[in-house]
């Protein structure tokens, strides 16, 4: 733990904070431990303190977050005698190492990747090492209608609505990059296959992993919901693998990237969505807000309430975050049987780069409008995924 002062006449010390460690300036040092720092202030002009909380993604995602979060609630409350023994991470090591072997990985990967020879980049974006400046974020809360015709589509085929979800971002980026055949990342739980204790251990779980989706217009909706929905079952069998080795699989060419976009299903638990007050159960601590970044240039998360769809893009500038949000939300209203434009008409307007350049002003800027698990998979099955959410505050994948 770190105190620091803050300017008198610096502005709002929560700004000054975030100004003083943004990450996009401030870095962690993976040499030096600890890679998980707190950093306290007095608030000028005010009695409150600040907290500000630094934690580098090699050592935590979202699930860890909530963890940590909920036992220091515990000890604050008087409850720390309640809290259960720490689960050791060296579980997850030893799954991952002794579970599927490595020529298991290889076969799986180069059946659905060998013959993809050039890598699926969304509106041309292929800066894959990105440091996440530049990026501009939006927020979209999916009308209920939608949200519950989508529901009932994914009852009525007998898939997840991840898996419908995966099949309409597939479609935007399919209209983006001008591609049939597309390869983008999702971000997987890490925790199913982990053991006894794993929904309350602390460390990185989550993973990125490729998926593969021909959307070439043959076979009706209703097939390439079932074909989705299969491709993202096999890959959770896989999901500790190596996403180096996965990329070795495909037949793009090193250092060209496979994919740039990154698609994260997340169920959004309850503690996960509190605000601020009463609502996270500490009397006198307001939340005052977080920030996730993630080195790939086009980030699309789906963020699943239970009751409610949320859609937050992140995409480098001059890239529309709103418009991209746009996309997937009438992608997602015709995968929910929608009437309308479905997405291949709207992406001829907009999505694809020739229609996206056609919209673009004279200067060249473009004016503005938590992982996959089994359970996210399973039509019946609720499960919380543990991918970085906003709120966290963590570093995403």
């Amino acid at each position: 733990m770190r105190e620091v002062e803050l300017d008198e006449d610096g502005g709002p010390g929560s700004e000054q904070l975030k100004r003083r460690f943004d990450p996009r300036q401030y870095r962690i040092d993976l040499g030096r431990a600890p890679l998980l720092r707190i950093v306290i202030a007095r608030e000028p002009g005010s009695g409150r303190w600040l907290l500000l909380q630094l934690l580098h993604h090699l050592i935590g995602d979202h699930t860890t977050l909530e963890v940590m979060h909920a036992e220091v609630r515990a000890v604050l409350e008087g409850r720390g005698h309640e809290l259960a023994a720490p689960q050791p991470f060296r579980n997850l090591v030893a799954q991952a190492r002794l579970g599927v072997d490595a020529k298991a990985h290889e076969a799986f990967f180069r059946s659905m990747l060998a013959d993809i020879d050039e890598p699926t980049l969304p509106f041309g974006l292929s800066q894959v090492h990105g440091d996440g400046s530049g990026i501009g974020e939006a927020h979209r809360m999916l009308p209920q209608a939608l949200n519950d015709r989508l529901r009932a589509q994914a009852r009525r085929l007998g898939v997840s609505l991840a898996s419908l979800c995966h099949l309409a971002w597939g479609q935007v980026v399919a209209l983006s990059s001008g591609r049939q055949q597309v390869v983008f990342g999702t971000v997987l739980f890490g925790r199913m296959h982990a053991g006894a204790g794993a929904d309350r251990a602390m460390g990185l779980f989550i993973n990125t992993l490729p998926v593969r989706l021909d959307l070439d217009g043959t076979g009706a909706e209703e097939s390439r919901a079932h074909r989705t929905h299969a491709r993202l079952a096999e890959l959770l069998s896989h999901e500790h693998a190596s996403l180096a080795l996965a990329q070795r699989c495909s037949g793009v060419a090193a250092p060209a990237p496979l994919f740039s976009a990154l698609l994260n299903y997340r169920h959004n638990t309850p503690a996960a969505m509190a605000g601020s007050g009463t609502d996270d159960g500490l009397s006198g601590v307001e939340w005052l807000g977080g920030q996730e970044r993630t080195n790939y240039p086009l980030t699309l998360s789906v963020e699943d309430s239970g009751e409610a769809l949320g859609l937050t893009a992140q995409v480098v500038e001059p890239i529309s975050a709103d418009r991209v949000c746009g996309y997937m939300q009438r992608a997602l209203e015709a995968a929910g049987g929608g009437t309308g434009a479905g997405p291949r008409q709207a992406g001829a307007r907009a999505g694809h780069p020739a229609g996206r350049r056609a919209h673009l002003p004279a200067g060249g800027a473009e004016p503005d409008g938590r992982g996959l698990s089994v359970g996210s998979l399973h039509p019946r099955a609720v499960r919380a995924t543990g991918a970085p959410h906003t709120r966290g505050g963590g570093v995403g994948a």
